[in-house]
């Protein structure tokens, strides 16, 4: 039987995969989840589009501040040390290359490392692009938090993405609730899967064609 990932274990991996001293960028939706996962010793600085830097998860005993939400509207609360700033000046920092991370969730990616996270191509309906288009090509490494199919069972890891595209060859790796994966030059590599998963099964789940590392064999 196969153990999917809960969004959260996803987050937790996408966390623990951050080393210390990192600046980072957690995208609206399930990207926030990874703040549950950083403690102060871990040397994380985490911003936030809106004009945060040093943002951390609220525990039960900070009060909730209405005017202290991330870009997702969670309440949030300020490390030591944590600034405020105008949005103009966060998205210049995003742009200038001054994150090592960003954390972003997608409704595709394809085997080049294309995002696809704004759109779903329904013209009856309003989407923006918000700052993940500044993100994918200002971030130093783009990490993916996504689910590995559609509700319907269609895959989300393509080889061409035929949603609106965010940014072309930016996504450096995707963690899913069925394996972790990187984008390399030869495609995706499968680094992890999920508990009772196939190599069989994971590349039906998937439209591009998978490459495995050594280390990762059925069912691990």
């Amino acid at each position: 039987m196969i153990e999917r990932f809960t969004r959260d274990e996803m987050a937790r991996r996408a966390a623990r995969d951050i080393p210390a001293g990192s600046y980072v960028n957690l995208g609206i939706g399930m990207p926030v989840m990874a703040l549950d996962h950083w403690r102060p010793e871990d040397g994380i600085t985490v911003h936030s589009e809106n004009g945060i830097l040093g943002m951390r998860a609220r525990t039960a005993d900070d009060p909730v501040d209405p005017d202290l939400t991330n870009a997702s509207k969670t309440s949030v609360a300020l490390a030591v040390g944590g600034s405020f700033f105008h949005h103009a000046d966060s998205f210049a920092m995003m742009r200038g290359g001054h994150l090592d991370y960003c954390i972003l969730g997608a409704y595709q990616v394809s085997e080049r490392g294309d995002l696809a996270n704004w759109s779903l191509g329904d013209t009856r309906l309003a989407a923006a692009v918000g700052g993940a288009m500044d993100l994918a090509v200002g971030a130093k490494r783009v990490h993916v938090l996504m689910e590995h199919t559609t509700r319907d069972g269609r895959p989300r890891l393509k080889r061409v993405c035929d949603l609106p595209l965010t940014g072309a060859a930016c996504v450096d790796r995707v963690y899913t609730d069925l394996a972790t994966l990187d984008v390399t030059a030869e495609g995706f590599v499968v680094r992890g899967m999920a508990p009772g998963l196939t190599r069989r099964a994971l590349q039906d789940a998937t439209e591009a064609p998978l490459q495995f590392a050594l280390e990762v064999g059925d069912g691990g």
